[in-house]
């Protein structure tokens, strides 16, 4: 991999996947970057949260051009096929090129492509002393997948640059100019659990195989969330079938939708054929249902040694009948552009912890209002269940700015570069734009990058040819800014 063209890119983004970054875990990846702008002897800053910023002189005859600031996030999401053995916070990424050549992906796991090829740009950037450039700055965030806290934490004065190319997209020959806002919302089901009855046995019933992915960029794709299909099912089981829920697991990152879930029951003993019977016709019924979305749907039931306590019948029922009637996907399109997401909401995790049953959502909009409505509608769903809501980390949008000057030059060169039209679209995954607009106003901002297919799932991957690609746009951009 570290043989690939540009081979400074390439070279930097292996270093990258052999240090562990998920999100929630800063200090090896921060202080890597950190002795890389030193080493080149950069400035280098790093403030209370763990953001840094590395700054390098304008080539020569660029001194008075307006600063440009290449933006991405250090962290990836971690997510792994279930029978893969892999520790983020210690391992590092098996990255691999394909056989095809085309492509580099990850076995098992995430590749972290998103945001870590935008990541190794910066310092390839950085790092070459032949590249012509205004003055320059390369800001990195930490903790961008689950909550945007770096770009929250920035403060204002810090950045000395006019101009911010984000280089955190994932579709080359497409220049974002907005993107949608999101919060977070998270109802909880506390109980006190209660024996299980006498005579009654316990299967698990798993669900594996799904694709997931980005909960942004893929949730117009009608991929099956796992969450919601185990809870179909666990209607059906309960309501006709004498079933009890003892424990119940699903998803883990709100940003991904959730490709396994879980659930311990309790039947009685004599109801245990039935039961397995019942469960091979709904993982036929998956199939059928998603017949040319999904390919590799696996819905089981395994033994287990029967626990000795469950869910309150009450509760069960409430976390069943609420998850059920909680929106997951799409909820409106943009009226003016039919093809792009507005609204959509992804039912994220389900997490038992203790005697509390924890049910994440992410809702996105590019309309305040939009989001609010569903945001109300979830809530709702939930209280009426008797769940403790919250909501928590809101991010704005990103507005998008059609007469923005930063658009037209860069659609100019990809122009002039390709001979070919880049597209201008809005993306409904969140950006860090927004926020950094927020605490700069009047920052000139668009967002670009090669290509990477199933981000926030064991199936990422990038695109060799569109990295280098990509690479050529950024070079020959800042040659023109």
């Amino acid at each position: 991999m570290r043989n690939l063209e540009p081979k400074g890119v390439w070279e930097n983004f292996y270093a990258l996947t052999q240090i562990p970054r998920p999100s929630g875990h800063k200090e090896q990846i921060a202080s890597f970057l950190v002795n890389y702008g030193k080493s080149l002897g950069l400035e280098t800053l790093q403030d209370e949260i763990g953001n840094v910023l590395i700054r390098k002189p304008a080539s020569k005859g660029y001194e008075d051009h307006p600063g440009v600031i290449l933006q991405g996030h250090m962290d990836m999401v971690p997510q792994k096929n279930n029978d893969t053995k892999h520790d983020f916070t210690k391992d590092p990424i098996r990255a691999y090129i394909e056989e095809n050549r085309e492509w580099v992906t990850a076995d098992g796991t995430t590749l972290g492509a998103d945001n870590g090829i935008g990541v190794a740009a910066a310092m390839a950037i950085l790092a070459d002393k032949n590249a012509v450039h205004p003055p320059l700055e390369a800001f990195f965030t930490v903790d961008e997948e689950t909550g945007m806290y770096g770009a929250h934490a920035l403060k204002g004065g810090w950045l000395q640059g006019k101009i911010l190319l984000n280089l955190d997209s994932e579709v080359e020959g497409e220049l974002y100019i907005g993107c949608a806002g999101g919060v977070d919302v998270t109802a909880r089901f506390p109980f006190e659990p209660v024996d299980v009855e006498e005579g009654d046995i316990a299967l698990r019933i798993s669900l594996t195989g799904l694709k997931g992915g980005h909960s942004g960029c893929d949730i117009h794709l009608q991929r099956a969330n796992a969450n919601k299909l185990l809870f179909r099912f666990l209607k059906v089981a309960v309501a006709e079938y004498e079933a009890r829920l003892a424990s119940v697991q699903g998803g883990s990152l709100r940003n991904a939708i959730p490709r396994e879930a879980e659930a311990v029951i309790t039947i009685p003993a004599e109801g245990k054929e039935e039961m397995m019977q019942l469960v091979d016709e709904w993982e036929d019924l998956f199939i059928r249902e998603y017949d040319g979305v999904e390919d590799n749907i696996h819905f089981t039931a395994t033994d287990i040694a029967c626990p000795k306590q469950e869910m309150p019948e009450d509760v069960q029922d409430f976390l069943i009948h609420a998850v059920t009637a909680c929106p997951h996907g799409v909820y409106r399109m943009i009226p003016e552009m039919p093809d792009v997401v507005e609204t959509s909401n992804n039912l994220s995790a389900i997490l038992m912890n203790g005697n509390c049953v924890e049910v994440l959502c992410l809702t996105r909009s590019s309309v305040e209002s939009r989001k609010e409505e569903l945001r109300q509608i979830i809530q709702s769903a939930f209280a009426v269940a008797g769940a403790e809501v919250e909501f928590s980390g809101s991010y704005p949008g990103w507005k998008p700015n059609t007469k923005s000057r930063i658009l037209q030059v860069m659609k100019d060169i990809y122009h002039k570069e390709f001979n070919t039209e880049a597209k201008v679209i809005t993306i409904h995954a969140g950006l860090e734009c927004g926020i950094i607009g927020r605490n700069y106003p009047g920052m000139d901002m668009i967002s670009f990058g090669p290509s990477i297919e199933h981000p926030h799932s064991p199936d990422e991957r990038v695109n060799i040819a569109t990295v280098q690609k990509f690479y050529h746009f950024l070079t020959a951009a800042l040659k023109e800014l």
